[in-house]
């Protein structure tokens, strides 16, 4: 998503991973393992899922791919 060579651009990659492991933790993760015939959500908290999900999607949507030290070298 950027040139992963400052502080800053290492930091904001680990916070979007930290992102996206957080709502598989706390979204996906409970609804697809535990049976329920009534799936308790409110609106509002459907739309900030949303939301979140949204904005990962479009940071993605504007990553470049970055050749590693490894690729570098071959």
């Amino acid at each position: 998503m950027n040139g992963l060579s400052t502080d800053t651009e290492l930091s904001e990659q680990k916070g979007l991973t930290n992102i996206l492991v957080g709502l598989v933790g706390a979204v996906r993760n409970p609804t697809a393992h535990a049976p329920k015939v009534k799936w308790e959500m409110t609106e509002q908290d459907a739309l900030d899922i949303l939301s979140l999900v949204s904005f990962v999607h479009r940071k993605l949507d504007l990553a470049r791919k970055v050749k590693c030290a490894v690729e570098e070298h071959q």
